[in-house]
């Protein structure tokens, strides 16, 4: 999967962010009087321009739950290192047992991904990605899944100043996914081999 990058806290402040409710959970205490409900909200936030965060929220109400869960995504807002509409390379986010993998796709593919993961996909900014839960389907380790490999992209620039390189032009403008076709050399036909005559096959 690469190398971990360092993990860049982003301040909310400035930034017009997304917010979607992924799941709702209603748990129920039973106490002596009965039962007491509560609810927990998992929620993604996203400016759609490469920054995403993910927050759980847990009060009596929904309203509150999802507050509380926007509020801790705001607080760990991450960069995602993007191409274009979709991602640098391919990826496989692990978190327990949950694991997605991620691919780039071409322009107008859209985004090939189910529940918990479109949600991140969407917010962050990518319109054209090919994804597969690999894993379990709890939605908090598809979404914790998919934000570790976001995490762990990286870009041709980044590549490049690891390896000591600059990045060229053909690297940044190839297409993303895609490896370029081998070019065959061309072919080289047999030298003429004039006929031979031979004395005595004459007549």
């Amino acid at each position: 999967m690469g190398g971990a990058r360092t993990v860049q806290r982003i301040n909310p402040e400035g930034l017009r962010l997304t917010e979607r409710v992924v799941h709702i959970n209603r748990v129920a205490k039973v106490v002596k009087g009965g039962r007491r409900f509560s609810f927990s909200a998992l929620v993604v936030v996203g400016d759609q321009g490469g920054h995403v965060g993910m927050g759980l929220g847990k009060a009596n109400e929904v309203p509150e739950a999802i507050r509380k869960g926007i509020e801790e995504a705001k607080k760990s807002l991450i960069k995602v290192p993007l191409r274009d509409s979709t991602i640098p390379h391919e990826i496989l986010g692990e978190f327990g047992a949950g694991r997605v993998l991620l691919r780039p796709a071409s322009p107008g593919t859209g985004i090939v991904a189910g529940g918990a993961a479109r949600a991140v996909l969407e917010v962050v900014g990518v319109r054209d990605v090919l994804s597969k839960s690999l894993g379990s389907d709890n939605a908090h380790n598809v979404v914790k899944a998919t934000l570790s490999g976001l995490q762990h992209l990286r870009s041709a620039g980044e590549v490049a100043r690891v390896r000591g390189r600059e990045a060229t032009g053909s690297a940044a403008g190839a297409q993303p996914g895609v490896t370029p076709p081998a070019v065959a050399p061309p072919a080289v036909a047999p030298p003429a081999v004039a006929p031979v005559a031979v004395a005595g096959e004459a007549g």
